[in-house]
Formats: C-alpha cells, sequence, structure tokens
C-alpha cells in the first residue's frame, strides 16, 4: 500500500497537473464568471447609453518659415524693392505657444460665445444645442465682471412668446416672462433671451439648461483642451486637435484659432511698415514745408531782380561745381538720414525703428533691421511669457548691446559725413571763387537753387519710399497656411464601445478571479488529499464524497452513487491494509477523528453497512461513552450498551446487539448510558474481554470512538485496533489540527493507521483533477439531483 500512495505522490508532484489543479480552482466557480462577465458587460452598456460621446476634431497648417518654407511666388516680385526678404524664421514650437496663447484662445471664445452653452434635456441623457439651440442669450455686459463659478439657468418654454426661468437649486426667478424683454440678475447682470431662427412649436413644453462661465474659465478650459504637435522635428507643419461633444463645434474653434492666429500675426509683421510710414509722412511733412520755402525765395528773388534765364557765362566752371554739388547733395541727404535716425534712437526708449531708408553703410541697415527683428520677437513671446523669462532676458540683453552698438556706429558714421560735407563745401568754395567773374545777382540765385535742389531731391526721395512701404503694408501675407481645414469624424473618440467592453469583460473575469483567489489564500481548511498529503505523511485510505441524499445511510445493495462507490473503494483498499493480521480472528477497525462533527459515527456505519453487504459477520460497537452518536444517527432511542456491559456482569454480548430494519445484516451494540467516569471504565477488564469474545464471533468489528483531540478515551483502548481510520472532513478541518493524526502517527499511538477525508467536493475530485463524478447508470438507487437553482445559490 506504501509503494502505490509514493507512486501517486510521484504522479501528483508533475508540474502539469498542478496546473491543471490551480486552473480546476477556478473553473469550479464557472457560474461566478459568467454572472461577472454578464454583470459588467450591463453596467458597460449601461454607462456608454447614459454617457455623453466625445468627438475629435483636427486641422493641419504650415508655419511659414523663410528658412524651410521660403517665399511665395507672388511676392518675390517685391523682394528687389528691400522690403520682403531678409527676416528671421518663425521656430514651430514658439508658434505653438502662441497659438495656445490666452489673447488668441479668448479671442476665439468672444467671437464664437463659447461661454455659454445650451443644452437640451432628454429623457435618457442632455445634449448640447451648438449653433441649433432655440433659445438664444445676450448678456449687456462681460460676465467676468460678475460670475466666478459657472451660473446655471433653467428655462421652461411655456408659449411662443413666455418662459420661466429658474435658479440651479429650482428657484423660480421669472415666472411668464416674454422673449426679448431685458432681464437683470444680481448674479450676472442684465441678459435678454431670444428665439432663433430654430424655434418652433416642438420646443413649446421643452425644457433648455443653460451653463453661463465666465470668459477667463472658458479661456482656460479651451487651453487645456487644445493639443498642438509639429508633424515631426524637422517640420514647420503643425497639428491642432480638439475633442468636444459637438464635433462642429470642434471644427469651427480650430478654424478660429488660425484665423485669430493670423491676424494676431499680420499686426506683428505690420508694425514696422507702419512706424516707417509713420515716420516717412512726418518727415515729408516738414520737408515739403522747407521746400515751398526754398521755391518761395526762388520766385522772389527772380521777381525781384527780373532774372528769366541763367546765363551761359561760366557754363564751363559750373559743369565741374555741378559734380561736386551733386556729390555734397548725396552726402548732405545721408547726413541728414543719419541726425535724424541718431535722434529717433535717443528719444525712443524700445519702439521700432524706421527701416529701409536708403542708407548707403549695409551695417548700419542690417543692424536697425536686426534691432526691429528683436523688439518684435521680444513682444510676441511676452505675450505667453512674463518678464522674468530667460529668453526674455536674454532678448533684452541683445536689444541693449544692438542699440548701444548702433549710436555709436551711427555718431560715427555722422562724424564721418559731416567731414565729407565740409570737404566738399570747402571744394565748392573753390569753383565759387573762380566764377567770381559772375555777376553777384547770378551767384546769389545759384545759391538759392541749389537749397531748393537739395531739399526737392530728399522730397522725392522720401515720397518713393513711402510708396515702397505702402506696397509693403498691402501686401503682408497670414503667417500660416492652412493645409487642410478643420475636420471631425462622426465616430466618437470616447467612450471607445468595443474597449469599454472588453474592458467590462475583463473586469468582469478578473473579479471573481481575485475573490477566490483571496478567498483561497485566507482558506486554511483541509479540502483535498493535496492537502493532507502536504502536511502528513500518513498513509491515505481514500474519500467520501459529498453525499446529495438526506439518508444516512448511503450504501445498501442497491445503491450505486459516488458515495456508496467511494465505501467499496474503502473496503477495497482496507483489505490491503489488513492483510498482515492473522486470519484465524476477527479484524478490530477502530474510526476516530480529530475533533466531533467530521462524520466519524457516518464512516462507522456506512463502512460497517459496506463490510456486512460482502457477506462478513460484521458488529458495530459505540465506544465513544461521553458523546453517543450511533443511536442518534440511526434516529433510534438511546439503549443499553456498552457502559451497561461493563458496569453489569450480568449483561452479555447477546444481550446488548440488536438491528436496524435498514441495516439487516449488521450488529450494532450502543454506547448505553452516559457514565460520569468513562476513562475508568475503559481501563477495565471487561473492555479486553468485549474484544476477546467479539473478534471470535464476527469477521470485522467497526469501532466508533472518542475524538483523540479532545479526550484520552481512544488511546486507552488503541491496543485492540488492527488498524485506525482517522476521519477528516473536507471544508471542515484546519489544517493546522493536522499536526495532531501527524504526532499520533510518528509517536505509533495509533496503530495501523490511514486517513480517510470526508465529505469532499465530487467537483473538486482528489485535488488531481478525477473524482467519483463517472457513476454507473444501472443502479435502482441513484442520487436525486437538486434543481439548477438551487445550485446556483448554493455556490
Amino acid at each position: 500500500m506504501k509503494e502505490i500512495n509514493d507512486y501517486k505522490s510521484n504522479i501528483e508532484n508533475n508540474d502539469t497537473l498542478n496546473i491543471r489543479a490551480e486552473l480546476e480552482k477556478y473553473l469550479i466557480h464557472w457560474k461566478w464568471f459568467i454572472l461577472g462577465a454578464i454583470l459588467a458587460l450591463v453596467l458597460a452598456f449601461i454607462y456608454l447609453r447614459y454617457t455623453t460621446p466625445q468627438y475629435s476634431a483636427s486641422t493641419t497648417i504650415m508655419i511659414k518659415d523663410n528658412k524651410k518654407s521660403g517665399i511665395s511666388a507672388e511676392l518675390a516680385a517685391f523682394e528687389d524693392l528691400g522690403i520682403i526678404g531678409g527676416g528671421s524664421s518663425n521656430n514651430p514650437d514658439n508658434e505653438i505657444e502662441i497659438l495656445k496663447s490666452r489673447k488668441i484662445i479668448s479671442g476665439v471664445v468672444n467671437k464664437l460665445k463659447l461661454n455659454t452653452t445650451y443644452i437640451a434635456e432628454g429623457r435618457f441623457k442632455n445634449s448640447q444645442l451648438y449653433n441649433i439651440s432655440p433659445i438664444n442669450i445676450d448678456f449687456k455686459d462681460s460676465l467676468n465682471k460678475y460670475i466666478e463659478e459657472t451660473q446655471i439657468f433653467f428655462i421652461d418654454i411655456l408659449s411662443n412668446s413666455k418662459f420661466n426661468i429658474y435658479d440651479f437649486e429650482g428657484n423660480i426667478i421669472k415666472k411668464n416672462y416674454s422673449f426679448n424683454d431685458e432681464l437683470c440678475a444680481d448674479e450676472i447682470g442684465c441678459f435678454i433671451i431670444n428665439k432663433t431662427s430654430f424655434f418652433n412649436n416642438d420646443n413649446i413644453g421643452k425644457r433648455i439648461i443653460i451653463y453661463a462661465h465666465s470668459i477667463n474659465k472658458t479661456t482656460d478650459y479651451y487651453i487645456s483642451k487644445l493639443s498642438i504637435s509639429p508633424i515631426n522635428k524637422n517640420s514647420s507643419v503643425l497639428k491642432l486637435s480638439l475633442t468636444s461633444p459637438v464635433v462642429e463645434k470642434a471644427q469651427d474653434i480650430l478654424n478660429e484659432i488660425v484665423a485669430q492666429y493670423n491676424i494676431d500675426a499680420i499686426k506683428d509683421k505690420n508694425q514696422v511698415s507702419q512706424k516707417t510710414n509713420d515716420f516717412i509722412s512726418e518727415r515729408l511733412n516738414d520737408i515739403g514745408k522747407d521746400l515751398a520755402s526754398a521755391d518761395d525765395k526762388v520766385t522772389k528773388f527772380k521777381r525781384k531782380n527780373k532774372i528769366t534765364d541763367i546765363q551761359a557765362e561760366a557754363q564751363l566752371f559750373l559743369q565741374t561745381s555741378s559734380l561736386n554739388r551733386q556729390k555734397l547733395i548725396d552726402v548732405s541727404t545721408q547726413l541728414s538720414l543719419i541726425k535724424s535716425l541718431n535722434s529717433e534712437l535717443s528719444t525712443n526708449t524700445e519702439d521700432l525703428l524706421p527701416s529701409n531708408l536708403g542708407l548707403q553703410d549695409v551695417t548700419i541697415a542690417k543692424s536697425i533691421q536686426e534691432y526691429n527683428q528683436l523688439i518684435i520677437r521680444k513682444n510676441r513671446l511676452l505675450k505667453s511669457a512674463g518678464s522674468k523669462n530667460t529668453v526674455v532676458i536674454e532678448l533684452q540683453d541683445n536689444i541693449d548691446n544692438l542699440k548701444s552698438s548702433l549710436k555709436n556706429s551711427l555718431i560715427n558714421q555722422q562724424k564721418s559725413l559731416q567731414y565729407t560735407v565740409n570737404s566738399l563745401s570747402k571744394e565748392a568754395n573753390v569753383f565759387d571763387s573762380k566764377i567770381s567773374s559772375i555777376p553777384t545777382k547770378e551767384r546769389d540765385f545759384l545759391d538759392i537753387a541749389r537749397q531748393q535742389e537739395i531739399i526737392a531731391s530728399l522730397y522725392s526721395y522720401l515720397l518713393k519710399k513711402k510708396e515702397e512701404t505702402s506696397i509693403s503694408l498691402a501686401v503682408t501675407v497670414p503667417n500660416a497656411k492652412i493645409i487642410d481645414k478643420a475636420y471631425g469624424s462622426n465616430i466618437p473618440v470616447s467612450p471607445k464601445k468595443k474597449i469599454i467592453f472588453l474592458a467590462a469583460l475583463l473586469l468582469g473575469l478578473i473579479i471573481p478571479f481575485i475573490i477566490i483567489y483571496i478567498r483561497d489564500l485566507l482558506d486554511t481548511k483541509v479540502h483535498t488529499k493535496r492537502d493532507i498529503e502536504e502536511q502528513t505523511t500518513i498513509p491515505f485510505l481514500g474519500d467520501i464524497p459529498h453525499s446529495e441524499t438526506k439518508e444516512k445511510i448511503v450504501v445498501n445493495k442497491d445503491s450505486r452513487s459516488s458515495t456508496a462507490e467511494a465505501f467499496r473503494l474503502i473496503r477495497t483498499n482496507l483489505d490491503f491494509m489488513l492483510s498482515n493480521v492473522k486470519q484465524d480472528k476477527g479484524k478490530t477497525i477502530f474510526v476516530t477523528s480529530t475533533t466531533s462533527g467530521e462524520g466519524k459515527s457516518f464512516m462507522s456505519i456506512n463502512l460497517a453497512s459496506t463490510l456486512a453487504l460482502s457477506g462478513k459477520k460484521v458488529l458495530l460497537l459505540g465506544m465513544d461513552l461521553r458523546a453517543p452518536k450511533v443511536t442518534e444517527y440511526l434516529g433510534i432511542p438511546n439503549r443499553k450498551g456498552i457502559t451497561n456491559y461493563i458496569t453489569n456482569s450480568d449483561f452479555t454480548v447477546d444481550d446488548l446487539k440488536f438491528r436496524v430494519p435498514e441495516l439487516p445484516n449488521l450488529d450494532i451494540i450502543a454506547s448505553g448510558a452516559i457514565p460520569p467516569n468513562p476513562a475508568e471504565l475503559l481501563m477495565t477488564d471487561k473492555v479486553s474481554e468485549l474484544f476477546k469474545e467479539v473478534r471470535i464471533r464476527y469477521d470485522y468489528v467497526l469501532v466508533d470512538t472518542a475524538p483523540v483531540n479532545l479526550v484520552t478515551d481512544t488511546l486507552l483502548i488503541s491496543k485492540f485496533a488492527d488498524i485506525f481510520l482517522y476521519v477528516t472532513r473536507a471544508n471542515y478541518l484546519d489544517k493546522r489540527m493536522l499536526t495532531v493524526p501527524q504526532t499520533l502517527y510518528q509517536d505509533k499511538k495509533l496503530p495501523n493507521m490511514a486517513i480517510v477525508l470526508n465529505d469532499t467536493d465530487m467537483n473538486r475530485g482528489y485535488g488531481y483533477g478525477y473524482g467519483y463524478g463517472y457513476g454507473y447508470g444501472y443502479g435502482i438507487q441513484q442520487e436525486q439531483k437538486t434543481p439548477w437553482y438551487k445550485r446556483i445559490f448554493k455556490a
């Protein structure tokens, strides 16, 4: 028998069988997995039914960057004028911050009136009315003056002209109020509720919910919802995305963000040209007055001296002087511009400088252009960053350094030009002296005409520059080129039905798994043969499945239930365990357990019945003198028994034995009256005489003894046993209590000891995936099937 158990133990330690056993711990509760999955799917359906879906819209734009995108073909014609090209490239990261700035988003909120939301109350869920609301609320003042928290109003439409308005708590604000009439409230100021073109008779009796938000909070909300990212690291193409319960709303918001961004960018680009245009206009006004004064002097001089034409006396000298005069004019023009710029730079703190004035010094012109670019970058960055931002501080340092350098360059250039003017003036004086022979009047006229020509040339030059600046203002293009207009699919991005149902299904399966796992983790009860073999080294004789019938005696000649077959298997195993016992006398089989309630009496009676059915003479002795269970289990009154036999010598075995109709081939001797000293009675010689007699008269003597963990009675009579069946009840005994039979086995206090596992679950089997669920199908007595709904509730 030990070899058989060792062989089984080797098989059962196989890893594959262990995995199967672990799986069966959960598969036995398949009903709970199905129920959990169904409940989770129902909850997922309810969640999807009442959750407002969110839709996503996106648009793609290209930030025009001179280094990456180049200038457009239609503007290339103006590049030679010096008003296009040479500008700095746009950093996509900076443009993303500008696109998400409060200035841009608040402009979108104001333009589309996003701070007011209209909701139609439905039977199951509410729906947002975007551009299709039957009513419209018009606030007279900005909501930022009145509300910090969102205000909610309920509008009940009573008729084509009347409505009731309630606050969030259901208190009525106005009753039977008319459309288009002004209404004032302390919370939000004055407003008017108007009907829109979508109003019809179907709206009468409906309720419209109005959410009024502050501009600031609405702006913050859409800044957080807006997603902007470049297509790739080296591209200036940006993708803008936004989610909303209404896809058309998301599309309109994205399109308006791009429009507001382009408007802002055009304003920034026009700042330099507008500043230059203002400067030129101011200079033209001043020079125009000087030119008029010079013209008046010429007119007066000719009228006074009656001069109509210049004589050709000094033509040769005048040609040479003319070349010198032209140089003087050019240098004087440059000197005037340098002085004007120096004056502008001295009086200007951080404003843009006029550019494209035609300065001959390329270095100064380039420095002015770089200075203006730094001013523009700083102003744009301040829209989304504070003055203490490291980039802003760095730009300010660059501006200060460039400004200082520009001042020094202008001063040096002014000195150089002044020196040139002085030199040319000296040369002019030389030529003047050579024409001293010319009449004084003619010479005076030449002085006046020379001054007139200088002023007229400067005036013409400024007129040309003003026209160029006007062209620059007219041809300014948006900063963002729209590649794809905003588009959103009608398929919601959240909640995703497939993912929700899949997650719900997994959750419905995982939760029962976790519950079962935790329950098994905290469960310390004995359940299967594996639990016993892991804790003890006692031979395992067999297990008794849970009986579905209410009968106490489950073994008879016609029974084919799994419980009856288990007892027959134990009967067979007993023959192996008792093979070393002498055949000339009866075999005593003692049945005990750790505590009461483990089915010791059930085991004794049914095993005795099984042995009796094999044609053997069998006697069942009730030796549990403290808590007799045999008569109680059989449902008969307590009667004289072992106690009476020990205490009264007049009683014989024949006087005490009896039979019951259910077990016609089985003799039974009850425990008798409960004595005050059962241990002392079991130590008397009468007990030894009793076992000698019954061993001679019967083939098998089954003894129902007391639990060994409670009293010493069983140990006192253990010497009369040929084998001890130690009954352990599944789902009842704590695993830690298995140390009791293991100690008894190791100390050999109970001879020829073997364990029987009682009341096992047929679905669990032996703990290795097999059990007594096969049945036979030809027996007369079958197990009573429990209805499916009762089995579910029992589970």
